[in-house]
């Protein structure tokens, strides 16, 4: 039976571009600058590292179909680079694919890199691209605030919310993120938003209005992994170490039967089970620190707080009213702005996601610290529509937790 990932990989160090529409920059400019912080941060030379992993959702409109860019971009030594797509949770693929590389002994230090430029495509939303009748068939079938659109029907439906209830939790969401965000130099939103704001807003699918969806920006994040005991070797000594990292990928069952009902993501909820598992996580709600998730929707927050069991079925809308995931509350769920401030540039998402958990790990946030000693943080990245999707949940906490 397979052991498990717990405490065989640790965190050397980590950086984040600031993402933005930053049209004067191209991806590896971007990459450059998240790499430069994650270098410093992590202690090293560049000819220590030993293989990459580069994620990165529209390669035609970023660096290609290959890690070369990327290798280029660093100045990497030759090595394996894997350029690596897994829809909008490729970020956490290509940690995925470094921290396998650690933990097998493949790899003494291994790099991920995720980037991407969205604001050159010209696309207010996701860029809308054909790859043959294969692709338009399966991703592409509407529009993604839709989509999730008919996520938040079913969630309504299914557990007999008010309307004006599930669109006040909603803009609760937002209203949450975008105070978080204001605290976040690297954000690409920073101004408070009110209620009333967020709720009167134009509708782009109903229930869902302008402020329940995420931006369009551009970014990279990078972390650089080694085993523990290379890290305390290079002088390394409060260490994050990953604890738990699952994907689970749909395999057809939401779309070829009737037992799913459109009101959860069945996927997260089995990669957050491996992964509480693997992390040797028992109680969820009173074990989780802090939380990053796949917030490219407001009502992809509030199902996610379910889908990751910290709130019941069916509750998860009022603990979000009840101010659970603010920055001050009980599990606090995007306390850098989340994609909602963030925007989603794709291959980068799923990495800026784990910098946050951990820098608030060690202490290291700034004006928006938690001041309660987080000790576990959990990310939670999910790539393609609610009824086919994968979803990927990364647990890292302080090294002996």
């Amino acid at each position: 039976m397979p052991s498990g990932i717990k405490d065989k990989v640790a965190i050397l160090g980590m950086g984040c571009a600031r993402f933005g529409e930053r049209f004067g920059d191209d991806a590896e400019q971007l990459m450059v600058e998240a790499y430069g912080e994650a270098l410093a941060d992590a202690g090293i030379e560049t000819a220590q590292i030993d293989a990459a992993w580069l994620a990165v959702g529209f390669d035609a409109m970023n660096v290609g179909p290959s890690g070369i860019p990327a290798a280029m971009a660093l100045r990497l030594p030759n090595i394996a680079v894997t350029k690596v797509e897994n829809y909008c949770a490729s970020g956490s693929e290509a940690f995925r694919g470094a921290v396998y590389a650690v933990a097998s002994g493949a790899a003494d230090i291994a790099l991920a890199v995720g980037v991407e430029k969205l604001k050159d495509t010209g696309y207010g939303g996701l860029p809308v691209r054909t790859r043959g009748t294969t692709f338009d068939m399966i991703g592409v079938v509407g529009s993604a605030p839709g989509n999730f659109a008919q996520l938040a029907s079913a969630y309504q439906a299914k557990h007999g919310v008010a309307r004006e209830d599930l669109k006040r939790a909603m803009a609760h969401v937002s209203v949450k993120s975008h105070a978080n965000g204001a605290r976040n130099p690297k954000a690409h939103l920073r101004k408070p938003v009110t209620m009333e704001t967020v709720l009167n807003a134009p509708i782009i699918a109903d229930p869902l209005g302008l402020y329940d969806c995420c931006g369009v920006s551009d970014g990279a994040a990078v972390a650089i992994v080694c085993t523990p005991e290379l890290a305390r070797s290079l002088g390394k000594t409060d260490l994050v170490t990953v604890k738990a990292l699952q994907l689970a990928v749909s395999n057809g069952w939401e779309l070829q039967g009737s037992g799913w009902d459109g009101s959860y993501f069945p996927t997260t909820r089995i990669a957050a089970s491996r992964a509480y598992q693997e992390a040797g996580i028992s109680d969820p709600a009173g074990q989780v620190s802090l939380m990053e998730v796949h917030d490219c929707f407001s009502i992809t927050e509030l199902v996610t707080m379910e889908d990751l069991h910290i709130s019941p079925e069916g509750r998860g809308w009022r603990e979000v009213l009840d101010g659970r995931f603010d920055a001050n509350g009980a599990n606090p769920c995007q306390i850098d702005g989340g994609l909602k401030c963030f925007g989603h540039p794709i291959g980068a998402s799923g990495l800026r996601m784990i910098y946050e958990n951990y820098l608030q790990l060690l202490g290291r946030a700034g004006e928006r610290q938690r001041q309660d000693g987080p000790v576990f943080g959990l990310s939670h990245n999910l790539g393609g529509m609610p009824n086919q999707n994968v979803a990927a949940v990364a647990i890292v906490g302080l090294e002996g937790a």
